[in-house]
């Protein structure tokens, strides 16, 4: 199809769009030289997202609905197949039918190990084709259940439109990715563009095709730090969702990165960072929030609310939701359980035999940052110093009781013994923990509720933990404990 017949096609559906569903074969009349309607077909999938078309499963075109995705989810309970398959196949064209056992599949343990053991010190890792492969094999389907559980909480807060422009930087190999898209009704239109330098692009391109027919994505192959939103072809206009998903801590000055995109950040659009819920990783992304939230440019919009004007917080804040396990992966298994040229165990490098279930990876545990640039919260409200404590104020407060609210920030700590949650205010100095020494039907709720909720505490007993350096607020059958609703 010559340019004129494409320009043809982009005009008659313009005319269209707002008449009646298009369909190709009758666009193909109107055009000049009546292309074959599998051609017009084409021309309209590569112009949907200029002209805010999604494709339906009768073939035909219309216009994508507008205002936020609705969608009911119930949680992760299994990586997809169908990405599984294309990864066993890019496993098998690399090392053959039997990728699992004898020579490969120790070098892809290796790897993996190796991948492992560089991340927890702090490094940084270069992904070749085999690093890419091994990442994948053990680390694409928790990423991909992490951000499928907090992109919808975005959902469910009504933040993400139909039509969404996304940026995904430092995509990997597309765990991330493929959660949105999944998350995502078929009747949204997706305009999907991912910034990864390495290998792993090559892996999340041979998953892209595994979406829907309305993703229309596009990958960067470039740096975080080289890639300019508003230019390399990103196309014009800025995105409703920005991803910093397990890169922050590869980056140089992740601090920087997030302030060099806040410009491409729309108005009342949402940057997400997400980490591995690991002590450095974690405790390392939310330095990160704090930095750009104490300074500007961003908002913390959740899970680390700030309940008080003009407060910050200063403790560690080790702090990560917890999803159930996910079924586990074929490949996992049969990398987990391969054999030697023997048929013994296979061994690792070192001589010794891998245990069982190390690369086994099912885990959905996360930290993660909702930002935004226009100043809301998921709990917008502001407190009264006369009626509520502040954390900052709680040396003040030890042995008496008071009120107060915080969001529940961890599920159950305690390894025995009384329940434990790690709460957070926004103003709090050192670590501040609720203790369910007695469950009533009254403070039941701080049992019960989620990661990130807000909660407000009724007559709770504030007392400072020597060993812990924190203080503990000792919710007993005196306390009443109550959900604040968003």
């Amino acid at each position: 199809m010559n340019a004129d017949q494409r320009e043809g096609v982009r005009s008659n559906a313009k005319y269209l769009r707002n008449v009646r569903p298009l369909d190709p074969e009758e666009i193909s009349e109107y055009v000049e030289g009546q292309p074959h309607p599998a051609a017009v077909r084409q021309v309209l999938r590569e112009s949907a997202v200029e002209l805010g078309l999604v494709e339906r499963d009768d073939s035909l075109f219309v216009p994508v609905e507008e205002g936020p995705v609705a969608v009911t989810f119930d949680g992760v309970e299994t990586f997809p197949e169908r990405y599984g398959r294309v990864l066993e196949d890019l496993l098998v064209e690399r090392y053959g039918a039997g990728w699992p056992d004898g020579e490969s599949g120790r070098r892809i343990r290796e790897r993996i190990r190796a991948v492992k053991a560089a991340y927890l010190r702090g490094e940084t890792v270069e992904y070749d084709e085999e690093t890419a492969l091994a990442y994948a094999v053990y680390h694409l389907p928790g990423y991909y259940a992490a951000a499928q559980c907090v992109l919808a909480e975005l959902v469910a807060d009504r933040l993400l439109p139909r039509r969404l422009r996304v940026l995904d930087v430092g995509a990997g190999v597309g765990g991330p990715a493929l959660g949105l898209c999944d998350l995502l009704p078929e009747d949204a239109l997706l305009d999907y563009h991912a910034v990864e330098p390495g290998a792993g692009a090559d892996v999340l391109e041979e998953m892209l095709p595994e979406t829907g027919r309305n993703v229309h994505a596009t990958i960067h192959r470039t740096t975080a730090e080289a890639f300019d939103p508003t230019a390399d072809g990103s196309g014009s206009g800025e995105f409703d969702l920005i991803l910093f998903a397990n890169v922050l801590s590869e980056l140089a000055d992740p601090e920087s990165a997030l302030r060099e995109y806040v410009d491409a950040l729309a108005t009342d659009g949402t940057l997400v960072a997400l980490a591995p819920a690991d002590r450095n990783t974690a405790v390392g992304m939310r330095a990160v929030e704090r930095a750009v939230t104490d300074r500007g440019p961003y908002d913390v919009y959740a899970p680390t609310v700030r309940l008080w004007p003009g407060e910050t917080p200063a403790d560690d804040c080790w702090s990560f939701d917890v999803r159930p396990d996910l079924a586990v992966p074929g490949f996992q298994r049969r990398l987990d359980a391969a054999v030697d040229d023997q048929g013994s165990p296979s061994d690792s490098p070192d001589g010794t035999a891998p245990r069982d279930g190390e690369f086994v990876n099912v885990d959905v545990q996360y930290a993660y940052s909702l930002l935004r640039r226009d100043d809301r919260r998921r709990h917008d409200f502001e407190l009264d110093p006369g009626g509520a404590a502040r954390f900052a104020d709680s040396e003040s407060h030890v042995t008496n009781r008071v009120d107060c609210y915080a969001a529940k920030l961890s599920h159950d700590l305690a390894d025995g013994g009384n329940p434990l949650f790690l709460l957070g205010d926004g103003s709090q100095r050192v670590s501040h923990f609720a203790v369910l020494a007695k469950e009533t039907a009254l403070n039941a709720d701080l049992a019960s509720a989620s990661y990130g909720e807000v909660l407000a505490f009724e007559n709770v007993l504030v007392l400072w933990n020597d060993d812990e350096e924190a203080f503990n607020l000792v919710v007993d059958d005196e306390t009443v404990v109550d959900r604040v609703p968003p």
